[in-house]
């Protein structure tokens, strides 16, 4: 039984990443959906694809390179299932000065720090990326 669904996704992308893969296969849920969206429109994966396996369902990510080196350099779970870590809209962590990206989930959904901060709402730190 898997305790925490997010912090496996993050971990199959850092270790395909790392080990030079074009795409990491991970089990679809909704929430993973929005992430790897996010992920994508801040340029940090090329694209992803929802596939039908005949049972539940994967979400495959497409990673991206530069000079054979993975885009992503880092990515870490913030908020874990025994430690969550909620930050209000005035204290939205900013990652690497503006060069990572947080995942926050909101009262309006999963955002960027960007868009948390623009729409002036906070929540739950769910990933740093960068």
């Amino acid at each position: 039984m898997m305790t925490d669904p997010i912090a496996d996704m993050l971990t199959r992308i850092r270790n395909a990443g790392f080990a030079g893969h074009r795409w990491a296969d991970v089990p679809l849920s909704k929430l993973k959906v929005e992430v790897a969206r996010l992920l994508k429109e801040n340029a940090f994966v090329y694209d992803y694809k929802v596939l039908n396996d005949g049972r539940h369902g994967l979400l495959r990510v497409y990673l991206k390179y530069y000079d054979g080196r993975p885009v992503i350099r880092r990515l870490d779970r913030v908020s874990k299932p025994g430690r969550r870590r909620y930050v209000g809209a005035d204290d939205v962590p900013r990652v690497r000065n503006g060069l990572g990206m947080s995942i926050l989930s909101t009262s309006r959904g999963l955002m960027s720090d960007r868009a948390a901060r623009a729409a002036r709402v906070g929540g739950e730190v769910l990933a740093e990326v960068w």
